[in-house]
């Protein structure tokens, strides 16, 4: 997602300093060439060295340091940057953003910036809520500054509150979505199912299955980075939604049903990622089931299909649905993507390596209507995300073509 490109980070004294350590891994992982700018304070709180050997490129630290080449060092970046991020961002810098102070290396050369910039601030609960600092990031946010708003957590003080960095993941989210390129998607709404549904035995029991969500966040994530509007209607998972979705969360198969037929009539494009219960229980039990009798005859029902359901009555949408096989796996996903009348089904073999429940890639095979198959290698997931959305590229052209 990020192959290529120039981002320069710039880390400003406080505390959360150290996280700029992982932002730095993060966003070398996915590609990018990582340029970092610290003020003398940020110095006292993680070292150049650290963020040298992270980025694997020099750490500018003075204004004054003798240039490796002609050029001045800072003046050479802002000039070669795609994005500028300045993670933590305390009072002090945005202040001299704010009102075009330059007196050491950082806010000289994001005043030199052309490319897009990014603020994460991190500072104590009442100094954020300073109607000064307020006013200040109000002023660089109306000048085209994009902000990642702190977090409710505990603080540096050891009190909770209001200042806390934003995790790294809301600040990659963002980064991914200034930097992507492609906007083939804009003006479009996309309604995408993720994780797993529970449907409770008891006051403490439920059945579920192992599904983590990270593939229809996945999709989330690269759709709104191709400039869709997302509603994000998800089960039970431990991810935190996309910033920018409309997110929808429920708990069983039921909820999720009356989810989807609430809002999938605003969308577009349909895609069905979440593992959803096919069974639930016949009878749920008020209270915690003891443990009493040697054997227990579990009665099941069917959940609604939602799948098919939307198959009988889209009208012009397209709607992708997924098969978690472990065998007959293209078989499987054909009969599935005609009996509920699908435009595109992925198919995975959840038992092969590095393609099952929970991890970070998947290998799947694309199949349409049309009844073409594309088989891709193993991916990060965030990659088959973009493959699928340009297959769904593909079936729109070919259904503006047929009329």
């Amino acid at each position: 997602m990020l192959e290529g490109k120039e981002i320069v980070l710039g880390v400003t004294g406080g505390i959360s300093a150290y996280k700029a350590a992982e932002l730095v891994r993060r966003l070398c992982q996915a590609g990018a060439k990582v340029h970092v700018i610290m003020t003398q304070a940020a110095t006292r709180f993680i070292t150049p060295l650290t963020l040298r050997v992270l980025s694997r490129n020099p750490v500018i630290t003075d204004i004054f340091a003798e240039p490796d080449h002609w050029d001045m060092a800072h003046i050479a970046l802002s000039e070669r940057a795609e994005l500028f991020i300045i993670a933590p961002a305390t009072a002090n810098i945005i202040g001299k953003l704010a009102h075009g102070i330059a007196d050491d290396v950082l806010s000289t050369t994001i005043l030199a910036i052309r490319a897009p910039v990014i603020i994460a601030p991190a500072m104590n609960d009442n100094m954020y809520q300073n109607p000064v600092v307020q006013e200040n990031i109000l002023l660089l946010r109306q000048r085209g500054f994009h902000l990642v708003e702190p977090e409710y957590g505990e603080l540096a003080s050891g009190k909770m509150g209001w200042g806390r960095l934003a995790s790294v993941d809301k600040i990659m989210v963002l980064v991914e979505r200034i930097l992507s390129s492609r906007k083939d998607f804009l003006g479009e709404t996309v309604l995408i199912t993720a994780g797993a549904t529970q449907e409770p035995l008891d006051a403490v029991r439920f059945i579920s299955n192992p599904a983590s969500g990270k593939m229809g966040y996945a999709l989330a994530r690269a759709a709104l980075n191709r400039g869709a509007k997302v509603i994000l209607i998800s089960g039970g998972t431990h991810l935190s939604p996309p910033a920018d979705a409309e997110f929808i969360s429920v708990r069983t198969a039921q909820q999720m049903y009356e989810a989807v037929l609430t809002y999938w009539i605003r969308a577009e494009i349909v895609i069905m990622a979440a593992a959803v219960s096919d069974y639930r229980p016949r009878k749920v039990f008020p209270e915690k089931i003891k443990k009493e009798a040697e054997s227990w005859v579990l009665e099941l029902e069917k959940t609604p299909d939602i799948l098919a359901h939307l198959g009988k009555e889209k009208k012009g949408q397209i709607l992708v649905g997924f098969a978690a096989e472990t065998k007959n796996i293209i078989e499987n996903a054909q009969k599935k993507l005609k009996n509920k009348n699908l435009d595109l089904i992925i198919a995975n073999d959840i038992t092969a390596p590095g393609s099952g429940f929970g991890t970070d890639t998947n290998q799947v095979t694309l199949i349409t209507a049309k009844g073409e198959i594309e088989h891709l290698p193993l991916l990060p997931k965030i990659e088959v995300a973009n493959k699928i959305l340009d297959k769904i590229q593909t079936i729109k052209g070919k259904k503006f073509c047929e009329k």
